[in-house]
């Protein structure tokens, strides 16, 4: 018996697509083809895997209005936003592409009479990919391309709420070129996938989600069966970064970008802020110049072109950030925008209006866990120390963000906060040219720059003794 699965749509309540999931047959062939296809692959030239990544691209690319389409649809991006995935996906595929050559060739040491040195990177075998709904294309291409360009064969498991993106994906390999087997799909519930991370065909994870989801996660290698092997799991977890604006800070840039990073995607964002720390002297200023830019936001519907806020993926997100608020509110926080203000909001729907609350502090949730909603809060410090402090104050880790024209403080600042990036004067960005990584509870491992390309390879030595006769 078919098993199928409803999209439904947080634009209007709708079934968007209804899907069928993988049967164990299906997986089964899968997980076959994928291993067989991973053992020819690791051959390959390097200049074949760049040229076909390339041309994934442009096939993805073409694609832009499908994307733009189901994005809106099936997880609430407002349309004059949505074709920013696009872009987003082929600047980084295409920067991955650049590198390869460089960084999987072999790297041969200083010569040594009677020995021939080098360091060769390896692929893994498969790779399984699970992504995220919030940015179904960014965060899969942020595995999938570098693991194609280092010779693993790929299997994308796709959150259910966007899995036209895993299709759209399989549709421009296909368009390609790519040899039948290397990139697959799999549509499967958590367990069925639990079961599918326990085969022994596995050889890495890459998983972008929740901290329960990356437990989930573990849990399931920890069970393998089969040969006993350890698998590599690289886990981009949960979120809770913040900004630092400076009593120097260029007042309106900070508010302006600092809203814009905890508003964006409707705050769904895995490096959205969320807390934000502000000179004392400065405080008054920034708050209302911050509440001023959130005023700016439309809420509604996301197919209109003046909707710059959408609806949030699913009411039961909506309703766990109003949960939060709520008990900030109990517990003394101050609000600064009135939700009637924005006349999508519901309270029996994903359409949330967006909210800055001062007069909170760490012994609130809404301070300390993640919160994946378009709201932050606001505490003011006297100092530098104060607001390293509370930085740290946190279970995650991903990014921070420093605003002050003095580079030099942002820099001393950056050294002690313990976050995988530290932004100055902007947030909320992923550079392909830089590590994406996260300490704490955002997880382990690496994706995008020259470091990704390690966690997806293995590296070998060679050591021959040449010197003999």
């Amino acid at each position: 018996m078919k098993q199928r699965f409803n999209v439904i749509s947080p634009v209007d309540g709708s079934v968007y697509l209804t899907m069928e999931r993988s049967n164990p047959g299906q997986i089964a062939r899968t997980l076959d083809k994928s291993q067989a296809a991973a053992k020819l692959w690791r051959s390959s030239a390097i200049s074949e895997r760049i040229d076909l990544v390339e041309a994934f691209v442009s096939a993805l690319e073409a694609k832009t209005e499908d994307i733009c389409e189901s994005l809106t649809m099936s997880m609430g991006r407002p349309s004059r936003y949505a074709s920013f995935e696009v872009s987003g996906t082929a600047e980084r595929a295409r920067y991955m592409a650049g590198i390869a050559q460089a960084c999987l060739a072999d790297k041969h040491l200083d010569e040594k009479a009677g020995f021939k040195r080098y360091i060769r990177r390896e692929p893994l075998g498969v790779v399984m990919v699970l992504s995220p709904w919030n940015y179904p294309y960014l965060c899969a291409v942020n595995a999938v391309v570098p693991a194609i360009l280092s010779g693993n064969s790929v299997i994308l498991k796709h959150s259910e709420q966007t899995p036209m993106a895993a299709e759209h994906f399989g549709a421009a390999f296909k368009a390609a070129g790519l040899p039948d087997g290397l990139f697959q799909v799999l549509h499967m519930s958590h367990e069925a996938t639990a079961l599918v991370l326990g085969d022994d065909c596995i050889d890495h994870v890459c998983f972008t989600g929740s901290v329960a989801g990356g437990a989930a996660v573990s849990a399931a290698l920890a069970k393998r069966t089969g040969r006993k092997r350890f698998i590599g799991a690289g886990l981009e977890l949960g979120g809770k970064d913040a900004a630092y604006v400076r009593a120097d800070a260029d007042l309106a840039v900070a508010a302006a970008g600092v809203v814009e990073g905890a508003l964006f995607n409707s705050g769904q964002s895995c490096c959205g802020v969320e807390r934000v720390y502000v000179h004392k002297d400065v405080a008054a200023e920034f708050i209302e110049r911050a509440v001023n830019e959130a005023k700016t936001y439309v809420l509604g519907d996301p197919r209109e072109q003046t909707t710059t806020l959408g609806p949030m993926v699913r009411q039961r997100n909506a309703d766990m950030v109003r949960g939060q608020l709520t008990q900030a509110l109990e517990a003394g926080a101050h609000p600064h925008l009135d939700a009637a203000r924005f006349s999508a909001d519901r309270a029996d729907t994903p359409y949330l209006a967006p909210q800055i609350l001062s007069a909170v502090d760490h012994s609130m949730p809404f301070m300390t866990e993640e919160t994946f909603g378009p709201c932050m809060g606001i505490m003011t410090v006297s100092n530098d120390d104060e607001a390293i402090a509370l930085i740290n104050d946190s279970d995650y880790g991903l990014t921070a963000s420093i605003w002050s024209p003095d580079l030099d403080q942002a820099e001393h600042i950056g050294d002690q906060l313990e976050t995988g990036t530290v932004f100055l004067n902007r947030c909320d960005y992923l550079d392909p040219a830089l590590a994406w990584t996260g300490v704490k509870n955002t997880g382990r491992g690496t994706t995008l720059s020259s470091v990704g390309f390690e966690h997806l390879s293995r590296a070998k030595s060679f050591h021959l003794r040449t010197g003999i006769s």
